[in-house]
């Protein structure tokens, strides 16, 4: 029987609920999502499109897709043969890790790294190769191209990146992309491209991804979500582009994985985006302003706040906390929710081998108000 372990996610969950404290772990919105996209799923599901959606996606969502990597990036996507939809990006990194990976193909992991791709790649009979990040003097989290290159053998099949980063919150630069690019044509690898926080790219930052690139393209699975952009997480609606080939290949792990997507949240998606071309567009300004009133709370504590260059994630270092720098990251995350009631994630869970740092991860994808008792119960606890 295989050993599958219990996410951090569900731990922290369970451990904030059991001791009802505010939840800033996981990554979810304690908000409402836009009323009009709420009501064009109703109208969906009222309408009659309750049964089965073709097993690639409706092709009202499919063209949206198209739609939305051809204005933000420039690709031009063909809807038939590089679009899937899957439930949640989730399902579509697992559809896209067993696609690719055959027995002992080794797949290298940029960590920390969102946690179920180590699980994917030993569940597909591959060997999950992770290469740490190099944390700098500023406080970002950067790839060592150098370092990567070193760890390609014969056996590796694919790089897998995750920009804007979680559980960091660092984005790769356009020079980050040339060097991708420059790996994956030089020794043949597949890329899988994690791309769920693409329209969290603070501070006038563009978002750099793999798609803008057409020679790194043709060898990119580019794996999205719509759940975390509209603010949905429960629907599970994401999507994979993939070269035409490797459209076959994911398309046939996903037909027997959930075979289709909820037809009505599809349908309800393509309608509002096509009624709301900008909704995309606004989420940069909306996100930062989170991020700037929550560090700006977080500054009145004793903890280090690290970069926050994208997502909907803030990282604090607790090591210039004396009464605190002999726990470990698991133990600080689980002071916090037992005692001072503000639920984090820590860190060494999105490592294979954690290097040895004193770091916890806040999610501020939150109401304000949320937001403001969270910081309330940190400054009484961990007061500057």
């Amino acid at each position: 029987m295989k050993q599958l372990t219990t996410t951090i996610f569900t731990t922290m969950s369970a451990l904030a609920q059991q001791h009802q404290a505010i939840n800033l772990g996981q990554g979810f919105p304690d908000f409402a999502a836009d009323e009009a996209l709420l009501k064009a799923a109703y109208d969906a599901m009222t309408q009659g499109h309750n049964q089965y959606a073709p097993m690639m996606g409706t092709a009202a969502l499919r063209h949206t897709v198209a739609d939305l990597v051809k204005t933000h990036y420039g690709f031009d996507a063909n809807v038939d043969n590089n679009i899937t939809i899957t439930a949640g990006a989730s399902e579509a990194l697992f559809c896209a890790i067993i696609a690719i990976t055959e027995p002992s193909d080794e797949l290298i992991i940029l960590e920390p790294a969102y946690d179920l791709y180590r699980p994917a790649i030993l569940n597909a009979g591959g060997v999950p190769v992770g290469v740490n990040l190099t944390f700098n003097d500023e406080g970002m989290f950067v790839v060592d191209w150098q370092k990567v290159e070193h760890a390609i053998t014969p056996r590796t099949r694919a790089i897998i990146v995750n920009t804007p980063n979680n559980p960091t919150g660092n984005t790769f630069t356009a020079d980050d992309l040339i060097e991708l690019e420059r790996l994956a044509e030089q020794y043949g690898l597949w890329v899988i491209s994690d791309e769920v926080y693409e329209h969290m790219v603070f501070d006038g930052q563009m978002h750099q991804s793999a798609l803008r690139r057409p020679a790194l393209a043709a060898r990119t699975i580019h794996v999205a979500s719509f759940g975390k952009t509209l603010h949905v997480t429960g629907w599970k609606i994401g999507y994979v582009i993939a070269p035409e080939a490797l459209t076959h290949a994911i398309r046939a792990v996903h037909q027997f994985n959930t075979f289709t997507v909820a037809t009505p949240l599809q349908l309800g998606i393509a309608t509002y985006l096509n009624k709301h071309p900008n909704a995309t567009h606004a989420l940069p300004a909306f996100y930062q302003a989170k991020r700037d009133a929550f560090r700006a709370g977080l500054s009145q504590t004793a903890l280090k706040l690290l970069p926050c260059q994208g997502t909907y994630f803030q990282l604090v270092d607790y090591s210039g906390l004396a009464q605190f720098a002999q726990m470990s990251d698991v133990q600080f995350a689980e002071h916090l929710t037992t005692e001072l009631k503000v639920a984090a994630i820590p860190l060494t869970p999105f490592y294979g081998h954690a290097p040895e740092q004193k770091i916890v991860r806040f999610c501020f994808a939150k109401k304000q108000e949320t937001l403001n008792a969270a910081v309330d119960n940190l400054k009484q606890g961990l007061s500057a």
